[in-house]
């Protein structure tokens, strides 16, 4: 049963075509009309082109729902070989989902999957490395190479929210008021090999599916599902999420063990050592780590919760980057610096190559510690982005001095608003610094069960260029595995974040311009607050089913607005 299973999810990502027959990746449709609001104008960049979609072993796909007026999504298992052009699927199951009157498929989406460094896996877990440690094909404590892989599929509703308008003189960024729908499926293969002595390479292929809430517009950093990314949408997308060597010199202190998990072989390190990586990763691998080493997709549901949300660091629509990383490790101390890729065009897919002239540079200080015989942490992150960004302040100045330069006549990237009587980012975009400085602690009370805090000042002059639109953050969260009530593998938490951005950033919205996430046409200042609180139960050792709410307060920092409730259940298997 286990090397079935295995078998199964590793088929999803192959694609071979051989003598007409497929493994490859679902087709997704819609019955519904497509709604689209403007495109930018280098609509180019928005996205890579997807591989072509052929045959699936395994199919996702949307279907008129006989629960609902709506459009249902259905799994479908394949037989294997297929003809694609004559596809047999028998039904697993039917999940509805009632997008009200709009179809709120992206255009172009402006929110981000940033997705953190995954967790170490459990002993006792399934696992193909298990099998092959069992067969004696690796050493766990010396390996030369792993495969690890999962799965995530996550939906939420959103039922009907107060807000006495929407999208107000053309603006283009509210959430939506109606009911919605939302969704994300990944699923993923990590891939390590050792190299040479010290030397480390992996390489992440990963597919997503995805359908946002309101074209993933009209929030801060309260975004419901941390898996959604910039342009996206339902037709599933193959493409490389990591591929980086990493290289480590040894330089003395005690023998540590890392047990083999993804984009980590099972070695043994110094605790005093030289790392240094370079090539396509999430900064989020090496900076701001997990709370508690707790995988995200076992974790808390919200963007919020993923790093600080205030920290706009560098990257593409996806939320990675090309770049280099140095990390210096000594006993309980570490420090690590790193320089990475921007995006050409804020919140886009296309990489500005040029990294000497604009980057994303970061710097970390770590100290772990115990405190009453219990382990926590404490780590301080700073950043400093140099980017062709737009500045609040000489956007509306532009505009004041010269109305002609509003938002509908931008003649470079623009967010496509419609609001004449609005200033735009796009009339001031030049070479401008953006930085922020943060502190995260987290403290285990009991085993497994911990609290965090993380905390960070970004200046608030310019533009979100890779992140979310919040300027100053703080998030106070809990996190216990079930080990107390005799379920070690359980997961559950509770946090809440709030958010707020700064004067010149108010009044630039107040005017009607929008940002790259949010802009109502008008807005009545507020902090943007969201509560999240999940049940992640485990079963069968392998995959998890998970439950979520969050409330959102205030979206998009407008008090006029909201709030807004969230419900959403998650299903997540790890092989």
């Amino acid at each position: 049963m286990r090397l079935h299973a295995i078998s199964i999810f590793y088929s999803l990502l192959l694609l071979p075509l051989v003598s007409g027959q497929a493994i490859a990746i679902a087709q997704v449709r819609t019955v519904e009309s497509l709604y689209r609001l403007p495109q930018p104008t280098r609509p180019e960049d928005l996205a890579e082109e997807p591989l072509p979609a052929v045959a699936l072993s395994v199919a996702y796909t949307s279907v008129p729902s006989p629960l609902s007026s709506g459009v249902g999504h259905v799994i479908s298992v394949m037989k294997l070989p297929i003809d694609s052009s004559n596809l047999e699927a028998e039904s697993l199951h039917v999940m509805p989902s009632s997008l009200g009157d709009i179809s709120p498929f992206a255009s172009y989406a402006v929110a981000g999957n940033q997705e953190g460094t995954p967790a170490p896996r459990d002993d006792e877990q399934p696992s193909f490395m298990r099998i092959a440690t069992r067969k004696g094909w690796v050493d766990p404590k010396n390996e030369r190479w792993n495969a690890f892989g999962q799965f995530t599929y996550i939906s939420a509703w959103k039922p009907s929210f107060y807000a006495p308008y929407t999208n107000f003189n053309g603006s283009t960024n509210s959430l939506l008021p109606i009911a919605e729908r939302s969704f994300t499926g990944t699923a993923t293969a990590y891939l390590g090999l050792r190299t040479w002595h010290g030397g480390e390479l992996y390489f992440v292929p990963e597919l997503i599916s995805e359908n946002p809430l309101s074209q993933l517009k009209g929030l801060g950093g309260a975004i419901q599902d941390f898996e959604l990314q910039k342009g996206g949408n339902v037709t599933p997308t193959l493409y490389r999420s990591r591929l980086f060597l990493k290289q480590s010199f040894e330089l003395g202190g005690a023998e540590l063990e890392k047990s083999s998990s993804p984009i980590q072989l099972g070695t043994t390190y110094r605790a005093r050592r030289l790392v240094l990586a370079a090539g396509n990763f999430s900064i989020l691998d090496f900076f701001d780590k997990n709370a508690f080493n707790i995988d995200p997709r076992q974790g808390l549901f919200s963007l919020a919760f993923l790093t600080y949300t205030a920290y706009d660091f560098a990257s593409d629509a996806r939320g990675y980057s090309w770049g280099l990383v140095a990390e210096l490790y000594w006993d309980d101390w570490s420090v690590r610096i790193g320089r990475i890729t921007p995006p050409r065009d804020p919140n886009q897919l296309a990489i500005d190559w040029r990294l000497l002239k604009y980057y994303g540079d970061q710097i970390e200080v770590e100290h772990d510690h115990k405190l009453v015989g219990q382990e926590g942490k404490v780590r301080v992150l700073a950043y400093r982005n140099r980017e062709n960004i737009g500045n609040f302040s000489k956007a509306i100045a532009a505009f004041e001095a010269d109305p002609s330069k509003n938002a509908t006549t931008c003649t470079g990237f623009n967010y496509g608003s419609g609001n004449s009587d609005a200033p735009d980012l796009c009339w001031s975009r030049a070479s401008h610094v953006k930085e922020g400085i943060g502190a995260y602690a987290e403290q285990y009370l009991a085993k497994n069960v911990g609290v965090f805090a993380r905390g960070m000042v970004s200046d608030g002059k310019s533009e979100v260029y890779a992140y979310t639109s919040t300027d100053r953050s703080f998030a106070l969260g809990s996190l216990a595995k079930g080990s107390l009530w005799r379920r070690p593998l359980d997961v559950t938490g509770i946090a809440y974040n709030i958010g707020t951005i700064s004067r010149s950033h108010q009044q630039y919205l107040a005017m009607g311009g929008i940002d790259g996430f949010i802009g109502d046409g008008r807005i009545n200042p507020g902090a943007e607050q969201a509560m999240d609180v999940f049940y992640s139960a485990n079963l069968h050792k392998f995959y998890w089913l998970a439950g979520d709410y969050q409330r959102i307060i205030n979206p998009a920092f407008n008090t006029d607005r909201g709030p807004v409730n969230v419900w959403s259940f998650k299903v997540h298997g790890e092989f």
